[in-house]
Parts: C-alpha cells; structure tokens; sequence
C-alpha cells in the first residue's frame, strides 16, 4: 500500500498506529502556547488592579517601593494592608521604624494619595473620581487590553508557525497538525474572551459612583 489518493498524507518516516505519538508533539506545542497565554491575561489583570477607582484597593500600592535596608522593596512586602472601609486604605507596616518611610513613599507616588499616620498605622483615604478622570481611567484601561489581545495573538502566531513548521519537516501528519491548530484557535478565542471580560469589569469598577 503507497498510501496515494484519499488516504491523507503521512509524514516521512511516520509509523501507522503512532497517531499518539505525533499529536503528543503538537500538545507540548499547545500547552507552551496556554501558559504563556495565561501569563499575559495575567499581567493584563494586574495592570488593571494598580489603576487607581474610586475605591479602595491594596493592589493600588503595588508599584509603590520603599528603601528598606538598601533594597528597594514593595510596600505589600513590608506591610499588611486592609480595607476598612470601601474608601479607605490602612497600612500596617511590621517595622514601626518604617512607618515615615512608607508613608512618605506613597504621598511620591503618581497615585495623587494623602497618606496621614500616627506612628503606628497609616491611613489612606481614597478620593472620588471627577467624571473626566473616569473617562481617562477607561481609554487607559482599555489600552491595556488592547496589548493583552495583541501579546495573545502573537503566541497564537508563534505556535502556529512552531505546528506549521512540524508538518513541513514531516514530524506531524496533515491531520494532527489541522487539530492542533483548531485547538490552538479555540485557546485564542477563550483568552481574549477573559481580557475582555476582565476589560469589561474594570470600566463597570471605574465608573461607578
């Protein structure tokens, strides 16, 4: 048997009964694909979660680093941070030496805050949004998920080139690497289908009152 005419191509070298074997080649393909997919959802959300809304939120002061021995090290390394209240951050940081420097880390901050302590705790007082901020707020937020569906799309165009490129060599038949790419399609549409949930959730956050 040749195998010419309907019976699909084979890959050069390729054993019947290894159909296993082939599509487990292209799942590390997927697998790789999902990962780092995941990890770009991921960054997107963070972004997201250090915007400042009007409420109140500890993954604010995620960006904010204080000077600790030398290193600088991230506010929520060195402290607990609670929500009391909706519009109220309070930070408790466990070397009460570090109180003024904490404090005066997060006034330098970009997050427009004002910090007040008394020497034990530091209480952060979130103010309302003007509606024109809220709107600057969205266009932000929606840039950022604009780079998480592009920083989705070019894995999705890595791993199609990565499947493409083991079909050419023979080291995947026809139909393994047209199910992997199915696959790899499917992944794409569930991850840019959470950016845009995330996206949606975050504007509903930004502009409420």
């Amino acid at each position: 048997m040749s195998g010419r005419g309907g019976g699909g191509r084979k890959a050069p070298g390729q054993k019947p009964g290894h159909g296993g074997a082939v599509d487990a080649i292209t799942l590390d393909v997927i697998n790789d694909a999902k990962s780092r997919m995941q990890k770009a959802l991921e960054a997107t959300r963070h972004e997201f979660a250090s915007i400042r809304t009007g409420r109140a939120n500890p993954a604010l002061l995620e960006q904010v680093k204080v000077d600790y021995y030398g290193a600088l090290t991230p506010v929520n390394q060195l402290a607990t941070i609670t929500v009391p209240e909706p519009r109220l951050l309070v930070v408790a940081p466990w070397d009460k030496k570090m109180v003024k420097d904490v404090e005066r880390a997060i006034l330098k901050s970009e997050l427009g805050l004002v910090p007040s302590s008394d020497g034990t705790v530091i209480r952060i007082p979130i103010p309302t949004l003007t509606e024109e901020r809220r709107r600057d707020l969205v266009k932000v937020v929606r840039k950022h998920a604009e780079e998480g569906r592009v920083a989705v799309r070019n894995i999705r165009r890595e791993a199609k080139e990565m499947i493409e490129e083991l079909e050419e060599s023979g080291d995947v038949s026809e139909d393994a690497a047209q199910r992997a790419m199915e696959e790899l399609q499917k992944l794409t549409d569930e991850l840019i289908a959470a950016v845009d949930k995330a996206l949606e959730a975050k504007e509903k956050e930004i502009m409420e009152l």
